[in-house]
């Protein structure tokens, strides 16, 4: 038995992996499918029912596309998460996915950094932001060792929270809307500027660090 199950491989999940390889860092590119297969594991262990709660191909192309709005095919004219369910919805709707599927994924995607809400819009929502929180090592010491070295074995993480925060605050300065007051994006811009304590090293302590 496997210990890291395959990639979806529907025609709409092969071209969200392509897009999001294509216009992200590999850093990033592995913190998005790491997270899906920790939404999985998260699924699994609170008895959240694939083909019942949430569709297990929606998750997919959630959690894989959760960070378009820091890659290249982003404008910065809005903020990372919108911006990347966009291009996200874009891509859904291109490839036939139905209404109900491309407004799931959108929603879950702008709000994977909005704790306290996400968790409270259904089940893709909430699996798309703990699988992201958990690859950030949040709630994840439930993950056997083995199977998180078998997922980083394949995914290495490349010093993603570095890389994912720098991506984040270099969006964040392309425009006053990409980082509009009191979101995640200005309070990283914000860090930058100040030099004060920093999510990187609240980061540090967690589970997986960098």
């Amino acid at each position: 038995m496997t210990l890291v199950p395959d990639l979806i491989e529907t025609s709409v999940a092969q071209a969200a992996i392509r897009l999001a390889q294509t216009t992200e860092s590999p850093s990033v590119f592995n913190h998005s499918v790491r997270s899906y297969f920790f939404a999985e594991l998260l699924a699994a262990r609170d008895g959240i029912r694939p083909g019942s709660d949430y569709d297990s191909e929606a998750l997919f192309l959630g959690c894989v596309l959760h960070d378009l709005g820091v890659g290249t095919a982003a404008s910065g004219k809005s903020r990372f998460e919108v911006e990347g369910a966009d291009l996200a919805a874009a891509l859904l709707t291109e490839h036939g996915c139905v209404r109900d599927v491309v407004d799931g994924v959108w929603e879950a995607i702008a709000l994977h950094t909005s704790g306290g809400i996400a968790e409270r819009r259904g089940a893709l929502c909430h699996l798309v932001r703990s699988g992201v929180s958990a690859d950030f090592g949040r709630d994840a010491d439930f993950i056997e060792e083995r199977v998180a070295t078998a997922i980083h074995s394949r995914y290495p993480r490349l010093s993603m929270a570095t890389t994912l925060v720098e991506a984040i605050v270099t969006h964040a300065q392309r425009s006053p809307d990409a980082a509009p007051p009191y979101s995640m994006p200005r309070e990283l811009l914000r860090e930058r500027r100040t030099g004060g304590p920093t999510l990187l090293e609240l980061l540090a302590s967690h589970r997986w660090g960098d």
